[in-house]
C-alpha cells in the first residue's frame, strides 16, 4: 500500500455492507481516503466507479478470509505523529496484535501509549489501517472507534483465518 497525494482531488462516497454493519468508503479517482463504520446511511447512491469496486472486492475477500493484506493506495492526513503511528499499524501482520506500550516503544515514545490511543481514535481508514490489532498490556481489549464488539469480532476473525492458513502449511 502506498500513500498518494490528494490535493485538489474530487472525493466520492460509497458503501460496503460488512458483517459488522455498513462501512462508508471515501475515495478519489485512484486512492482510498476514508473507511468508517456508520450506524446510519447518509443516503444511498447508485454511484459506480472502478476504484470503489476494487475497494469493495478487497473488503469482501477480507471478510471471507481470503485476503490477509490490502493492496490499495491510501491518502491519510494527520499530525506527523499520527501519520507515523498509522504507518506503523500497517506493518502489524494479519492475525497478530501489539500492545499500546510496545507500539509506543517502537516509535521511540516510551510513555506515549496514551498518544497511540489518540492516534488510533483519529484513524481515518478502519480495518485497512489495522488499529484493531492494538491491545492493552495484559492482552485486554481497550478502545476502538467502531466499538469493542467490532474489535473483538475482527481479532477473532483474523485469528480464525490465520490459524486455518497455518494448518494448511
Amino acid at each position: 500500500m502506498s500513500q498518494v497525494e490528494a490535493r485538489g482531488k474530487n472525493l466520492y462516497f460509497g458503501y460496503f455492507f460488512s458483517p459488522l454493519g455498513p462501512l462508508e468508503i471515501c475515495f478519489s479517482e485512484k486512492a482510498l481516503h476514508g473507511l468508517t463504520f456508520v450506524n446510519r446511511l447518509k443516503g444511498m447512491s447508485l454511484f459506480s466507479h472502478p476504484f470503489l469496486f476494487e475497494v469493495q472486492r478487497q473488503l469482501m475477500e477480507y471478510f471471507t478470509g481470503t485476503r490477509k493484506e490490502f493492496d490499495l493506495p491510501l491518502v491519510y492526513k494527520g499530525t506527523p505523529f499520527q501519520e507515523a503511528v498509522w504507518s506503523s499499524l500497517l506493518k502489524i501482520p494479519y492475525g497478530e496484535t501489539i500492545s499500546y506500550k510496545d507500539l509506543a516503544r517502537s516509535l521511540g515514545r516510551e510513555t506515549g501509549f496514551r498518544a497511540i490511543g489518540a492516534a488510533n481514535r483519529a484513524n481515518p481508514i478502519a480495518i485497512i489501517i489495522p488499529c484493531h490489532r492494538v491491545i492493552g498490556a495484559q492482552g485486554s481489549l481497550v478502545g476502538y472507534g467502531g466499538g469493542l464488539w467490532r474489535k473483538r469480532w475482527l481479532l477473532a476473525h483474523e485469528k480464525k483465518y490465520r490459524e486455518s492458513c497455518l494448518q494448511s502449511i
